[in-house]
């Protein structure tokens, strides 16, 4: 059995309330119930709260969406297009994550945040998909200087751009996350981390598997999955502005 003075060790020094007072609170999100890292009832609720995690994040994760699409189109050139696509989206979504939390949820639940992120997301698509499609018409370039900024890039202006994104982590992210900081600082780390990893297995096995069987098929097969992937990027964009054009011509 740890000693006491073992036990202390293992304890964040935290500020003692005065009787009556409310417990201390991460940006007004939750309690934070516990700092010792060792708390039985924190280690209880850990395990089944961040099976949880997983279980909805997958749900998103695996949703066929632009982020993907784009995944799959730099795949024929760079077979580790995906872990940089998700880089690109932590780079969004790790601040993201304490912004929420800290109290700016309010402002991504907007309707004027939503349709101008959709506008600019949308537009972007276009022009990305624009770019696949015309690509697509010629052979893809195995060596591309461009190979490892181009991926990171994308996934940062993506996930930006994504009102869908955008949505999720002000309503289904947002009591997740407050949940995770109810149990203290290190159980709010976890499961950022564990729903980021989610996105980086995923897209890297997808582009795996794509860089694979495109130097199976040849040039061809590269061909027509970036023309796929420009294809669903246009309509991704297009659905975007179309959301964005119908809510503001709900507001006249």
């Amino acid at each position: 059995m740890p000693s006491g003075r073992a036990l202390r060790k293992n304890t964040v020094p935290i500020r003692a309330a005065a009787p009556g007072s409310p417990r201390p609170r991460l940006g007004g999100a939750g309690p934070l119930a516990t700092c010792r890292l060792g708390d039985f009832r924190v280690a209880g609720e850990l395990a089944p709260f961040l099976a949880k995690v997983i279980v909805i994040s997958l749900s998103g994760v695996m949703a066929p969406g632009a982020v993907t699409a784009a995944a799959l189109a730099a795949a024929p050139r760079n077979r580790h297009a995906g872990a940089l696509v998700a880089l690109g989206h932590a780079v969004v979504e790790f601040p993201l994550m304490v912004l929420i939390v800290v109290g700016f949820s309010y402002w991504f639940r907007l309707s004027s945040v939503g349709v101008a992120v959709a506008l600019a997301g949308g537009a972007m698509l276009l022009v990305m998909a624009s770019a696949m499609l015309r690509n697509a018409v010629r052979p893809v370039k195995l060596k591309d200087p461009s190979t490892l900024r181009g991926p990171l890039v994308t996934g940062i202006v993506l996930t930006a751009g994504n009102p869908l994104f955008l949505a999720w982590w002000a309503t289904v992210g947002l009591a997740l996350a407050n949940q995770a900081a109810s149990l203290g600082i290190m159980a709010f780390v976890l499961f950022a981390l564990a729903h980021w990893s989610l996105d980086l297995i995923w897209l890297e096995a997808l582009t795996l598997a794509a860089h694979r069987g495109s130097k199976l098929l040849g040039g061809k097969a590269q061909r027509i999955l970036v023309a796929l992937c420009g294809a669903a990027m246009a309509f991704f964009g297009v659905r975007f502005i179309w959301t964005a054009a119908s809510a503001a011509w709900r507001w006249r």
